[in-house]
């Protein structure tokens, strides 16, 4: 399960990559991520398709998180958080956003609330394993936080520009740098996990033999 968080992580960069060359005209740099999956965009059905397997991927993750955490409070609820992303990424599909210029509707809404919720969910997540591998960890953790309250910050203030269907010269910029940081920090942490459990197990072993 652990080594979800890995698969999760590639599959997000993979179906933003995708998603730009299915599109025609589309801009990394000042198109949202959302936007890939919007009502009618050219990239539709593929990346809700694929932000769905990596909603699997990412309660997985979650789910090998819990298993392993042990006595460390911290990560565990970091697990449980990871499960609960796991859950809103896999409702997100299907409260997609509308192109823009187009007349919003519920689904428009819906997505913004969802959005907003996932969004404190990473942080919390972030929050709460920052003290899972020691002082090292930790600060990168703190780092990967700043860096997502920064440029989501960035990136929420283009949100009425988007609504007005004007120019957005860098929120696509933004916004990727602000969920990079946590894709990063998955997969960082995914790694570490898997190295501790194989060292873990590697250690149980020649404990046997010498038994």
């Amino acid at each position: 399960m652990l080594v979800c968080g890995i698969a999760a992580s590639l599959l997000y960069v993979m179906a933003n990559v995708l998603g730009a060359i299915v599109w025609d005209g589309y801009s990394l740099k000042s198109f949202t991520i959302s936007e890939l999956s919007a009502i009618d965009a050219p990239s539709r059905p593929l990346v809700p398709s694929l932000m769905l397997v990596f909603a699997l991927l990412s309660f997985g993750f979650g789910i090998g998180v819990v298993t392993v955490a042990g006595r460390k409070r911290g990560l565990r609820i970091t697990g449980w958080l990871l499960v609960a992303i796991g859950v809103l990424n896999a409702a997100g599909p299907f409260v997609p956003m509308h192109l823009r210029g187009a007349e919003p509707s519920l689904t428009d809404m819906m997505h913004i609330v969802l959005t907003g919720v996932t969004s404190l969910l990473l942080v919390l997540a972030v929050w709460f394993g920052r003290g899972a591998f020691g002082r090292g960890f930790r600060v990168y953790s703190l780092a990967t936080l700043a860096t997502m309250l920064l440029f989501g910050l960035l990136a929420f203030m283009d949100g009425p520009r988007i609504a007005a269907n004007e120019p957005t010269p860098w929120v696509g910029l933004t916004e990727r740098i602000c969920v990079g940081a946590y894709i990063l920090w998955m997969f960082v942490l995914s790694g570490a996990l898997l190295c501790t459990q194989g060292a873990r197990a590697y250690e149980q072993g020649e404990a046997a033999k010498s038994n």
